[in-house]
């Protein structure tokens, strides 16, 4: 075990017991929670997880705040999209799509991290976030590729034809991602990059090329959003703004990994699976509430499940509030 999560273990026995859980609730959701939306959800949040872990990457261990990750998350959906589309629903095609997504993720992450990573601070998040508007509204415009606002709707291979063989595959590819993601974090590489999260000057001044590291941190990230945008088109079987390239996607990243703890892979599970179920099912849960106070005054109308987002940006100020280091980093201090 030791081996497998490259020596960074969890360090706290709840913590442990949560990861334990949400990953049998996983690995047993088509059996434990039977329905279409539960395995959206659980899927959801397999894939979540791996884009989560990989933002944490960035903003947690490199001290890189981007606002473009959606965009490559949205190449990877639209590279599996086009090609399944155009091409047909054959192995050959969703591999070239993959292929072609991830060569174009890696050239404009070179791009942006050889051009824009030598800005600091806000100046460089205010770049990310330009570049990520421009590739919205070009997926918005090129309609004969990316069928605009709609999207596409696309067929698959007869075996991911199979919601449960799919939902595998899914689960499988991203708790394997997430693993290297682990790796990577505890290699002499991901020293590295806390040192220069720490102190960047010094970094340089023991001889590391802070903008080479920066940059390759920048591309890895990049290329496991892709990674997530891919196996979130397969799931869905659909690729478009609303569900790769939203700024609204940017935003719940950020909630995830602020909630689960920065600088900590292991707060993506927590981050993600937290913010992923309170979505889904806040709502029926503030429902059968409100029904069940409706004798009371004010309570029902507060407790209405149109008001869902307002609650659960209490609960974001609560998790803030007692957790200021995110779950992970609560429970590893506790211990």
């Amino acid at each position: 075990m030791n081996r497998i999560l490259s020596g960074d273990l969890p360090r706290s026995r709840v913590l442990a017991a949560l990861l334990i859980v949400v990953l049998i609730g996983l690995i047993a959701a088509p059996f434990i929670f039977p329905g279409a939306r539960s395995l959206n959800v659980a899927a959801k949040v397999a894939v979540f997880v791996l884009l989560v872990a990989s933002y944490d990457l960035l903003l947690g261990y490199t001290g890189i705040v981007s606002f473009a990750h959606t965009m490559f998350f949205g190449i990877g959906g639209y590279g599996i999209g086009i090609a399944a589309a155009k091409l047909g629903a054959t192995w050959g095609s969703l591999a070239l799509g993959f292929v072609a997504s991830l060569a174009l993720t890696l050239a404009v992450a070179l791009v942006i991290g050889l051009l824009s990573l030598r800005v600091r601070t806000i100046f460089f998040a205010m770049i990310t976030l330009a570049v990520a508007a421009f590739f919205q509204i070009l997926a918005s415009q090129l309609s004969d590729f990316t069928g605009g606002e709609d999207g596409l709707n696309f067929r698959l291979p007869a075996l991911l034809q199979n919601r449960l063989a799919c939902y595998y595959l899914v689960l499988a590819a991203a708790a394997l991602l997430f693993l290297v993601l682990l790796r990577v974090v505890n290699s002499p590489f991901g020293r590295v990059l806390q040192s220069i999260r720490e102190n960047e000057f010094r970094a340089e001044s023991l001889g590391y090329r802070t903008v080479f590291y920066r940059t390759t941190a920048n591309c890895l990230a990049a290329l496991f959003a892709t990674f997530a945008g891919a196996l979130y088109a397969l799931w869905l079987r659909y690729t478009g703004p609303d569900t790769t390239l939203s700024f609204a996607i940017m935003i719940d990243l950020l909630l995830m990994v602020v909630i689960g703890g920065m600088g900590t892979l292991y707060g993506a599970v927590i981050g993600a699976t937290l913010f992923v179920v309170a979505q889904n099912y806040l709502q029926d849960l503030m429902k059968l509430a409100s029904g069940a106070t409706s004798g009371i005054p004010l309570l029902p109308n507060l407790l209405h499940p149109d008001r869902w987002l307002l609650w659960l940006g209490m609960l974001f100020v609560v998790c803030v509030y007692w957790f200021p280091t995110g779950i992970v980093g609560k429970l590893r201090r506790a211990r």
